[in-house]
């Protein structure tokens, strides 16, 4: 259902709570904002409601592992291996299946847009598919669930620093730079004649992946305009085998090739030294933080006071999608510090939701949602839930979760409603239950469906 105005009882934009406000739509943007007034016929009327939150960070495929690995011991190295196994099996057609599943799930919890870090690109032998099938597929499972999708596709070279990629690698490689850029410009050419929604990001899989030759070439290569993000630090292993191999540590290993500039979204950030933390402040680089999959893989806790102080912009993605919960990345945020730092308070409701909604936007290449000239992307919650009822507005995003969303609205259309979608949310649940089960198993008229 598309809709030309909202009126809104309570909007909440970080700090700054506003009553009875009615905003106008046109071709999917916030065109009109007035304040103080009544609803008029034909408004969809919402209770509580904030921006849309932008998730900045996504591997869609990586939900099939939700319920199979969080019993095992190991460590992230370990639960790589498992990943692998699924991203052998993958096809264009079962990878379609489980983002439209996933991002279904996304709307259904609040976020507005996704940043998806894609490295599934070619066949298991790593041969190409014919017309970038798998990247297509992910531009039209997005366009079904009503979600906004930054497609983050991925460099990815090397099995580790001076080894080649593995057996379980080769779909993800494109031999060198010079080819996976050539690979990139055709895929914006085709993206922009099939699905010029989509907005073509770009990535570096990490210091890892991508040698530090060609992670200077590529930044030279990519137009200054375009989203680029890169996982860093996550492991203490990527830092030494950086700081051995080229006497840097991964950030300035990134300064040094001159990609540290504000379109840079670092992901994870989680061992960094100060003098990283300065020059990624100093860049004023966004730092995606993912709360949940660090805490579920073991990765630690990241500096975000730090990185914020410094001048970073921080901002949350669901990563492995094990958790697929803005409001929870965003507890977890500052349940992390508190627990790091014996403080409370280390980042207030106001903050958290800037994180969540005008700083994950911005990492994947949009304006702010809900405002003056930016996206007509928000989402309602129920204030007044077991969870909620008491709570002031702003700290709604620390003491509601996903269940508390009743609508998410995306470029101006209703993309979930609580009330109307319970057949399409189930018929998601089944897809994925099929997909967990045997990632290579055909479509069997089980679909996800479209938004409303």
């Amino acid at each position: 259902m598309s809709v030309e105005w909202v009126w809104i009882e309570t909007l909440v934009r970080g700090d700054v709570v506003l009553r009875a406000v009615r905003l106008g739509c046109e071709s999917g943007e916030v065109v009109e904002e007035q304040l103080g007034v009544p609803a008029a016929d034909g408004d969809l009327v919402l209770g509580t409601v904030f921006p849309a939150f932008g998730n900045a960070h996504s591997h869609v495929f990586h939900r099939l592992l939700r319920g199979r690995t969080h019993a095992d011991g190991g460590n992230f190295w370990s639960w790589r291996d498992k990943m692998y196994a699924i991203a052998e099996q993958l096809t264009p057609e079962s990878l379609e299946r489980i983002a439209t599943a996933c991002y279904t799930e996304m709307v259904a919890s609040g976020w507005g847009a996704v940043g998806e870090f894609h490295y599934v690109h070619h066949q298991p032998d790593g041969t190409p598919y014919p017309d970038h099938d798998m990247e297509l597929a992910l531009a039209r499972a997005a366009k079904s669930a009503g979600i906004r999708l930054t497609l983050l596709d991925t460099c990815y070279l090397a099995g580790s620093i001076g080894t080649g990629l593995s057996a379980q690698q080769r779909r993800f490689g494109d031999g060198r730079a010079t080819q996976w850029i050539a690979r990139w410009f055709s895929l914006r050419e085709r993206l922009r004649v099939d699905h010029p929604q989509v907005v073509l990001g770009a990535a570096l899989h990490s210091v890892r992946a991508v040698p530090a030759a060609a992670i200077a070439e590529i930044t030279r290569a990519l137009p200054d305009d375009v989203p680029l993000h890169v996982h860093l630090s996550e492991q203490v292993a990527e830092n030494e085998q950086s700081l051995a191999a080229y006497g840097r540590t991964p950030t300035e290993l990134l300064a040094d090739a001159g990609a540290l500039t504000r379109r840079l979204s670092v992901v994870h950030a989680t061992h960094l030294s100060a003098h990283d933390i300065a020059l990624l402040g100093a860049a004023g680089v966004h730092a995606v933080f993912c709360p949940t999959t660090e805490a579920d893989l073991g990765d630690g806790i990241g500096p975000g006071i730090e990185l914020a102080a410094a001048g970073a912009r921080l901002a949350i993605g669901s990563d492995q999608n094990a958790v697929v919960d803005p409001l929870l990345e965003l507890r977890g945020l500052e349940a992390g510090e508190r627990l790091r730092s014996q403080t409370r308070g280390r980042f207030s409701p106001g903050e958290l939701t800037e994180i969540g909604t005008i700083a994950g936007y911005a990492s994947l290449g949009f304006a702010p949602p809900a405002t003056l000239g930016g996206p007509f992307d928000l989402v309602e919650v129920d204030a007044a839930s077991v969870r909620t009822a008491g709570s002031h507005p702003a700290p709604l995003v620390l003491t509601g979760t996903s269940s508390d969303v009743l609508r998410t609205v995306v470029a101006g259309r209703v993309v979930y409603d609580r009330e109307v979608d319970v057949a399409r949310m189930a018929q998601a649940a089944a897809e994925l239950a099929v997909l967990s089960a045997d990632p290579t198993s055909s479509a069997d008229g089980i679909s996800a469906g479209s938004s409303t």
